[in-house]
């Protein structure tokens, strides 16, 4: 599955505090090898946003599921699988949260992020 962007459906109003941590499931293959299809991601939208970091962002009303790249004075949105174009955007203001762990079926595919 190789597409120009893969978008969320990220419902705001979905039951936390808007600082509190939450969990969305990677949909698509932007993000592989590191986040596979179908993996639980845990999104902390106070979290430092550094470059390096994977971070979901706000893109014209859409959430984008990226690692966040700071080249001089350019921030980029890069998705690891290179079937993907890279997004500029203006600054990390864009950034909702911070991808903090991955979870999936076996223990061994567990990871923090911090």
């Amino acid at each position: 599955m190789s597409e120009e962007t893969e978008l969320l459906d990220l419902d705001a109003g979905g039951g936390c505090a808007s600082d509190e941590p939450f969990a969305l499931r990677v949909l698509g293959d932007s993000m592989e090898p590191e986040f596979k299809d179908g993996c639980i991601i845990i999104i902390d939208p106070v979290a430092n946003v550094e470059s390096g970091r994977y971070v979901i962002a706000e893109i014209d009303g859409e959430y984008i599921f990226r690692q966040l790249i700071q080249d001089g004075e350019k921030f980029l949105l890069q998705a690891i699988n290179p079937g993907y174009k890279v997004v500029e955007i203006e600054s990390p203001s864009v950034v909702r949260g911070v991808i903090t762990q991955r979870a999936g079926a076996r223990r061994k595919y567990h990871k923090h992020y911090d």
